[in-house]
């Protein structure tokens, strides 16, 4: 029998198999039959407005703050940020897994050559060359192929997460460094009002114009203004070795600041809509579920048969200009196996693949659910600190205004110390309110832009 004769034998008997395999598909269960698709789009209906992705404009998190100095530092953490490496090394690594799922779709051919020696025969040479390619007949080499793609897909997603998240941030360490570093000038401020009221005080009581409780209390605040600063100061190189971190770097060196708080020009007049569709988090959710899906078509598929063609040349000769020159001997076997009995294994792996995927499908409304909070938060709190500012504003000029009616008083002997002092704290009190609400502020803009899905290059 030539060989043409033979692969057309083995055509027609795949062509049975194929024609008789499909009689014998097994049935999908109820759950393995949901249309995650429709029910994913049920799921979004629920959310008030939904946008699709590139309906934002070209803002992203790189952009929301404009300065060089956190531009630098972004730029160093997206290099050096071993969280972020580490992110990246895990996404060439399912990479690697396509790259053998897609293997397994081309024929594998493996070379031999040997050569030996007996005393009786002499010299001998056999090579052969083996071609063996697996027929997909069902598609399950496809759809491994396909789940792979998608994890490839989830993964990077997930790596596009972890830089926004890197970017977000290194903005907020930024900025708290900012604001411990004005709350710190607060602080002195303080002390330095302080430090002259003790003063003042002490020339009293040596004139005897003071009591001894003036000077005390005086001394008090005074010593407590000096222990705050401490604190603050430790706080600060603290959030200087946090950013260090973040940016991968090791050697600890000073990180520049600015004196005044940069604007962050994301604000709720910007989203008059929702675009969670941006999130990677939420897309890469939705690549899973089409991975599980994917990995529960081959476990159907894994029922049926498979076929497996394998051709061989071979050779064998005395001498190596024979074998070169001679007539190699080939052949060509088709082998069919199909499971019969396992114990149920294959079933346990079909309800676990399917079970896969509707796991899969409550990770992604979760996923869609804190989303949506998320924003709705954010939104929540830009409003209430925007009006919590505006009124500590007004708190703090009518009491700074008191406050210079009161040194007069206290000149004029009208209050005592406990009253100036009390008016005194409470300015610097309500200074470091304001500080606090315009840093909390600008987090909270950093964070919605965030929970949007702004990233880096979208």
């Amino acid at each position: 029998m030539n060989m043409e004769s033979a692969f057309a034998k083995i055509c027609l008997v795949t062509l049975c198999l194929t024609i008789g395999g499909c009689g014998y598909v097994p049935a999908r269960s109820e759950l393995a039959k949901t249309n995650y698709d429709a029910v994913i789009e049920q799921d979004i209906a629920t959310i008030p407005i939904w946008v699709e992705m590139g309906t934002m404009s070209n803002t992203d998190l790189t952009t929301l703050i404009q300065s060089p100095i956190l531009d630098r530092l972004v730029t160093r953490a997206l290099v050096h940020n071993p969280d972020l490496q580490r992110s990246w090394l895990n996404l060439q690594r399912y990479r690697q897994d396509l790259v053998r799922a897609q293997s397994t779709q081309r024929p594998q051919v493996n070379a031999g050559f040997n050569a030996s020696r007996e005393e009786d025969n002499g010299a001998s040479y056999n090579g052969d060359i083996t071609i063996a390619w697996q027929m997909d007949l069902w598609g399950k080499l496809a759809n491994t192929v396909q789940a792979a793609e998608y994890d490839v897909a989830e993964q990077a997603l997930l790596y596009q997460q972890v830089q926004d998240t890197l970017v977000a941030e290194v903005s907020r360490s930024w900025l708290a460094l900012i604001y411990q570093q004005h709350e710190i000038n607060i602080e002195q401020e303080r002390l330095a009002t302080l430090e002259k009221n003790a003063q003042f005080i002490e020339q009293r009581y040596r004139n005897g114009l003071g009591s001894l409780e003036d000077r005390d209390e005086a001394s008090s605040a005074l010593a407590s203004s000096k222990a705050s600063l401490t604190a603050l100061r430790q706080d600060y190189r603290n959030q200087q070795r946090q950013l260090q971190i973040l940016l991968g770097d090791l050697s600890f060196s000073e990180i520049d600041i600015v004196a005044n708080y940069p604007d962050v020009t994301l604000s709720i007049l910007d989203l008059p809509e929702y675009v969670l569709a941006r999130r990677p988090d939420l897309q890469a959710a939705y690549q899973a579920i089409k991975a599980a899906q994917s990995r529960t078509d081959v476990a159907y598929q894994d029922l049926l048969p498979d076929l497996d063609l394998t051709a061989s040349l071979s050779q064998l000769s005395d001498t190596p200009q024979a074998w070169l020159l001679g007539s190699p001997a080939w052949a060509l076997l088709g082998q069919l196996t199909a499971p019969i009995f396992n114990g149920g294994e294959l079933r346990a792996s079909i309800s676990q693949a399917e079970l896969d995927t509707a796991m899969s499908y409550q990770t992604y409304r979760e996923t869609l659910l804190t989303a949506a909070k998320e924003v709705d938060d954010a939104i929540d709190a830009e409003t209430s600190l925007r009006e919590r500012q505006q009124y500590i504003e007004t708190a703090l000029a009518h009491k700074l205004n008191t406050l210079t009616l009161y040194q007069q008083y206290y000149r004029e002997g009208l209050v005592s110390i406990l009253d100036l002092l009390a008016v005194q704290q409470a300015s610097y009190d309500l200074r470091s309110q304001h500080n606090t609400l315009i840093y909390q502020q600008l987090m909270n803009r950093i964070d919605l832009g965030l929970a949007i899905g702004l990233g880096v290059n979208k």
